[in-house]
């Protein structure tokens, strides 16, 4: 946890971000958690039914992942961190689990690493692309996985 505190400080009390972090155990039933936390901290923004529907579909997508792949056979905790910079969300998902081997692989349509005996759809990343405006997915064998995306939220506004 001393390690993650570093990561964090310097950061997170910038002037005009507004941020919130949850550290949630690898358990199914926190992907809904997850997804209600930051459609409830995105309020602020005052977004649309689909912009809210969008990033809920990409945090439920990421935490999945983490659970499934990160922890297939343990418990283990992920860090859920959003900020909100003028019309624009970021919400990381960080794990510590065993990782992806091969990112840009993993990021391919219908490539799934069957774990726990299920088969996966391998569209996880595919749906935050598509969902989100930005998506970098960093990871290492044995250290875990870090998943940031980006979306602005025009709140019903046009922007051409």
């Amino acid at each position: 946890m001393e390690e993650q505190q570093k990561e964090l400080d310097g950061k997170w009390l910038q002037e005009g971000v507004q941020r919130m972090m949850v550290m949630l155990e690898s358990d199914s039933r926190n992907e809904s958690f997850a997804r209600v936390c930051v459609a409830s901290f995105m309020t602020r923004m005052n977004p649309t039914v689909a912009e809210t529907d969008d990033v809920k579909t990409a945090v439920s997508e990421a935490v999945t992942n983490s659970i499934v792949h990160g922890y297939p056979y343990e418990k283990g905790l992920i860090r859920l961190v959003c900020a909100i910079e003028k019309d624009t969300l970021t919400v990381q998902i960080r794990d510590w689990g065993r990782g992806i081997e091969n990112v840009k692989k993993a990021m391919e349509p219908m490539y799934s690493q069957s774990v726990r005996g299920t088969e996966r759809s391998g569209m996880g990343f595919c749906f935050m692309e598509a969902f989100m405006d930005d998506l970098k997915v960093s990871s290492s064998v044995g250290n875990g996985t870090l998943v940031q995306m980006k979306k602005k939220i025009c709140g019903g506004k046009r922007t051409e």
